[in-house]
């Protein structure tokens, strides 16, 4: 940051822009005296020792007369975090009150929005919407993910962040979203390789995903969408319960999507691949195609699996590995 971005910076944290000014002049010139200020800055002396004790009060100054007409800039820090806490009590009161308003408005003045439980959304709004949630997550998302996608199946950078500032991050998927050869390799590795926890289930009961507990999107199945390409959010009430329940039920019945660190140091990294995707149920020729390697490769590692856990069956395999707790 440069010092010609200090002024705005004070700005935010309350300063007036005469405050921050004189307080830049005195990081300038050390112990002044109000009227070398107010001669240097074009002021008269009498803003110029408004300013000081305003500063001083802030404890960004220390006076070196009772009238003001003196002072010293001091060490920053305690007044910065001071300001920052009243900046953010500020923050906090407005957000309040701008929800307060809000809801009131829904009551009275809205004709279509009696009920604050469930909105729907439609059209150029959903993208938006979703990108805006998900990035102001704070500490949970939980998801069914299958398509179709209201946002392209493709990388979501917002998760990966996320999950860098420590979101976690819950995703039940569909078979049908792990076969899809391109979304699993631009978006669902890269978010299990960012620390996102990932189950599979033939099937998800609905497209849903759920922050922080406190709103849902509802989004439509392929025929819904067919018909009314629109999703819904669900505020808190037993509804957003029910569905957090749903998800939960479903979660420790999916079978994991990544091996556990108990799994036999002697399998290579692509075996561990192919368990992964055994226990997402898709087919041979699916995950040979994941796995950009070729059937008979596939084959080979199979029985190479096998033969270490003692089973003949890709089915008896998986079992072994989950019994096992591989995954």
């Amino acid at each position: 940051m440069s010092n010609n971005d200090l002024p705005a910076h004070l700005h935010r944290l309350g300063l007036t822009p005469e405050e921050a000014e004189i307080y830049l002049a005195m990081l300038r010139t050390g112990h002044t005296t109000a009227a070398d200020l107010a001669g240097h800055l074009g002021w008269r002396p009498k803003e110029a020792v408004q300013a000081i004790t305003r500063l001083t009060e802030l404890g960004l100054a220390a006076g070196g007369a009772p009238d003001g007409s003196e002072a010293t800039p001091v060490d920053p820090a305690i007044a910065f975090d001071h300001l920052a806490h009243a900046r953010s009590a500020e923050l906090q009161l407005a957000h309040t009150a701008a929800i307060n308003a809000y809801r009131d408005y829904r009551r009275s003045v809205s004709p279509q929005a009696r009920n604050d439980l469930v909105e729907v959304v439609t059209g150029t709004q959903i993208t938006e919407r979703i990108l805006h949630i998900e990035g102001a997550a704070e500490s949970e998302v939980l998801r069914f993910d299958s398509p179709p996608y209201h946002i392209p199946a493709s990388a979501n950078p917002t998760e990966v962040r996320n999950l860098e500032r420590g979101v976690e991050y819950r995703v039940v998927y569909s078979k049908s979203a792990v076969q899809n050869h391109s979304y699993y390799t631009s978006n669902i590795q890269p978010c299990v390789a960012a620390g996102e926890n990932a189950r599979v289930l033939p099937t998800v009961p609905v497209k849903l995903t759920i922050f922080d507990r406190r709103l849902a999107i509802v989004s439509m199945s392929f025929v819904e969408a067919e018909v009314n390409d629109s999703l819904l959010l669900v505020r808190p009430s037993s509804l957003l319960s029910a569905l957090t329940g749903l998800f939960e039920t479903s979660w420790r019945s999916a079978f994991p999507m990544h091996c556990s660190n108990r799994v036999p140091s002697a399998l290579r990294p692509i075996q561990a691949r192919i368990l992964e995707l055994l226990g997402a149920g898709v087919t041979d020729d699916t995950i040979a195609d994941l796995l950009g390697i070729s059937r008979r490769t596939l084959s080979r590692n199979l029985e190479q699996l096998n033969s270490k856990a003692g089973t003949d069956t890709r089915f008896q395999l998986a079992l072994h590995a989950a019994r096992n707790g591989w995954m």
